[in-house]
């Protein structure tokens, strides 16, 4: 027969008398969680949740680009980009130097330190100056002042005392080895108070690296250009603070940024100004050498062109050399090894080349930005660097192909002007000298007005930068705390301190290999089960009397009754008894079922077959000359030199075991063991055979052939459910006559006797 399988369904009932049977377990864990719940919540400072709101203005012309850089830095990207910026290294250190938010205070009135409410505290530390700069590890001081104003103070790098001073008068200076601290106290001191306060103090990096872990920073939706700041804090106004400090040095460093650029080509303009006002004037003053030299005053009449194509060549050759000139000064910038990575401040006239250069500096405004928070050597700042020294390549080789193309129109031109002179030849050769310099001069001052006009926009982006980011919400804080609450930590805490026991015996349950219930048994087994049989505490092996009424009695009057309907047949006398060990209760189970059925006028011979290990006279403490030993390896012992009647159970006669033979199993398997036997059941109604364990020897299979029934015993809490399971193959091969099971050592006590049938 299989063993059963109760994988399918949970035992409701079992589950509901095992968490009844350890009811105090469940007391203990709601009692010691709802315990640590209330001192948490006591304890427990809220958090508040600080937001901010920024918006990234994109940059103006903002263009397409042929070569593909506006796909890759797109409006998204471009906003990813100032993210990164926002929440750079960079940033949130000089946020950390500016707050001094290397620097924190801490009360100790209770368990966990908890920080003083920003920006107040009674006593401030100031490190030696440049300190903050390189340093590395922390420090930790615990300062105490008396009511009399004397100071303590304490301080320690990790674990390791550093400083130790008392009953010092503040201001004071303490000497460490990471440098000098001064300690003064604020205008928040209590005069006249005991005071206890611990101050942690650690380099810029280490406080901007604490923000980086505090503060999200994210887009707050994917088709805006609006980066949400989020922070957790105990202290609202704290986090307020850092967060609009944050906004405020992104929006800083960004118009700094602006203004490097804009500072750079105003001075570029600046330089080249001053080069051509000398050229102006170098040209003006030759002019006016020339016509003082050759007294030429009215020039209207003297040099005006007869013939109007010969102007409209003049006009188109003038433009031509501004335009030659202009881009041989972007040449120029653009070649220069300093201005590799700068912004082109002139922009030809040529369409595609004006395209092409804006392009060019939209991508070094990009590149600046990444600069602003990563190294040169980042792959991003690598790449795009790449990108720009080939736009630069590819604009310088426009630009020598329009110039030459230039050079090809003026000296077309020139050529033009040339024919038209000598058409004109009858004109005074100082007259056509005139019209050169005038040329000339026309060329510079067009040139100059540029220039200027440069300037002035360079000058006026100067007086009017504005920020990257624009304040949407300055830092707010929402109004109910993040987290748990008093009232959900308790429900908590309940739910875990219900949770827990179930837990525990589960556990219990997992790695305990022994049964402990009846219902246990019957789970893992199909052997009927004759009955259980409760803790006996009185420390007797005979239990069961005429005069007994206790309830261990009265379970084995119904361990009797039960016994009584198994042995249905007329000539079923002789009951096995035997378990997996020793211990398990066997002989206290044969000696007080064999007393039970004599109780009932019956004659029963209880008869100690455990040859190897023999217990029996001990437990019942009679000492006879003979055993079954004695009988079993010599002739001339007799039956009734071996039987014993025991005196407090009238018709309850027992055989011992004997001395330890030399070889117990061969005279097991005697026939004279089977001669005793049918001599026994002559004279008994009820043979009691108390064998050897079958865990540990055969002995008890080859008393199988004697025998009518079998009873198995095994123990609560001491009987492994391996065992348990080894017997289920005995029974399932029937190694052992009619076997049943009788579960000792049980908690219960009156339950079973008084709830089953009894036969």
């Amino acid at each position: 027969m299989a063993k059963k399988n109760n994988s399918d369904f949970i035992d409701l009932s079992g589950l509901f008398k095992l968490y009844i049977k350890n009811w105090y377990m469940f007391a203990i864990s709601v009692t010691v969680f709802l315990g640590i719940g209330i001192a948490y919540a006591l304890m427990y400072l809220p958090k508040y949740s600080i937001n901010a709101n920024l918006l990234i203005n994109p940059e103006e012309d903002t263009m397409a680009s042929p070569t593909g850089l506006s796909s890759l830095f797109g409006s998204a990207g471009y906003v990813e980009d100032e993210i990164f910026i926002v929440s750079s290294h960079t940033v949130y250190r000089e946020v950390a130097r500016d707050m001094k938010l290397n620097i924190s205070y801490f009360t100790d009135k209770n368990i966990f330190a908890t920080q003083i409410d920003y920006p107040k505290h009674p006593v401030e530390v100031t490190p030696q100056s440049g300190i903050m700069d390189t340093l590395k590890t922390g420090i930790t001081f615990k300062v105490s002042v008396d009511k009399n104003g004397m100071a303590s103070i304490r301080g320690k790098i990790k674990r390791e005392t550093v400083v130790k001073v008392k009953n010092v008068a503040l201001p004071y200076v303490v000497t460490t080895p990471l440098g000098k601290f001064a300690f003064s106290k604020t205008p928040d001191f209590p005069t006249g108070k005991n005071l206890d306060i611990i101050i942690g103090v650690q380099g810029y990096d280490s406080a901007a690296e604490d923000m980086s872990e505090n503060i999200s920073v994210e887009i707050a939706s994917k088709r805006s250009n609006v980066i949400s700041l989020k922070m957790v804090s105990t202290n609202p106004d704290y986090g307020m603070a850092i967060l609009n400090a944050v906004m405020d040095k992104y929006n800083e460093k960004g118009i700094e940024q602006k203004n490097d650029q804009n500072r750079m080509t105003a001075q570029f303009l600046s330089e080249r100004i001053d080069i051509l006002s000398d050229e102006l004037s170098a040209s003006e003053g030759e002019l006016e050498s020339f016509k003082e030299r050759n007294e030429l005053f009215d020039i209207g009449q003297n040099t005006g062109y007869t013939f109007s194509k010969k102007a409209t060549y003049e006009s188109q050759l003038i433009k031509a050399r501004t335009d030659a000139e202009i881009l041989q000064m972007t040449r120029d910038f653009l070649s220069a090894s300093e201005n590799a990575y700068s912004l082109v401040p002139t922009t030809p006239e040529n369409s595609m080349l004006a395209t092409a250069i804006t392009d060019y500096n939209q991508a070094v405004l990009q590149r600046l930005d990444l600069l602003q928070s990563a190294h040169p050597d980042n792959s991003m700042v690598k790449r795009l660097s790449e990108q720009i020294d080939t736009m630069r390549a590819n604009i310088l080789t426009s630009m020598s192909r329009t110039a030459s193309s230039l050079n090809v129109r003026i000296n077309d031109l020139e050529r033009e002007m040339n024919s038209a002179d000598s058409k004109l030849s009858n004109l005074p050769s100082q007259e056509r000298e005139l019209l050169k310099l005038n040329r000339d001069l026309t060329v510079k001052q067009q040139l100059f007005v540029f220039l200027l006009q440069q300037r002035e926009q360079t000058a006026l982006r100067l007086a009017t930068a504005f920020p990257k980011g624009t304040l949407v919400d300055t830092a707010y804080t929402l109004s109910k705390p993040v987290g748990l609450g008093k009232k959900a930590i308790a429900l908590l805490a309940l739910f875990f301190g219900l949770l827990t026991p179930p837990i525990i015996l589960f556990i219990r349950q997992l790695i305990n290999d022994r049964f402990e219930t009846r219902q246990d048994v019957e789970s893992i087994t199909n052997i009927p089960i004759l009955g259980e049989m409760c803790i006996d505490r009185g420390g007797k092996s005979l239990v069961v009397t005429s005069e007994s009424t206790s309830s261990t009695a009265e379970m084995f009057r119904l361990l009797r009754s039960n016994l009584l309907f198994l042995l249905n047949d007329p000539n079923d006398h002789v009951v096995l008894v035997t378990s997996s060990t020793a211990g398990e209760g066997k002989s206290f189970i044969s000696i007080n079922l064999a007393a039970s059925l004599a109780l009932l006028n019956k004659n029963v011979v209880l008869v100690g077959m455990d040859i190897r290990k023999p217990q029996l006279a001990n437990y019942l403490n009679i000492a006879p000359k003979f055993g079954l030993t004695q009988y079993l390896s010599s002739s001339s012992v007799l039956l009734d030199q071996i039987i014993t009647p025991l005196k407090s159970v009238p018709g309850l006669d027992v055989i011992v075991a004997g001395p330890i033979p030399p070889n117990p199993a061969e005279l097991l398997i005697s026939h004279k063991l089977d001669e005793l036997v049918a001599d026994l059941r002559k004279r008994y109604h009820y043979i009691i055979l108390d064998t050897a364990p079958i865990g540990l020897v055969s002995d008890t299979f080859t008393l199988n052939r004697v025998a009518d029934a079998s009873i198995y015993v095994c123990r609560a809490n001491y009987t492994s459910k391996k065992d348990l399971e080894e017997v289920n193959h005995i029974y399932e091969n029937k190694r052992l006559k009619k076997m049943s099971i009788v579960v000792n050592g049980t908690a219960s006590k009156k339950t079973y006797g008084y709830s089953h049938d009894r036969v």
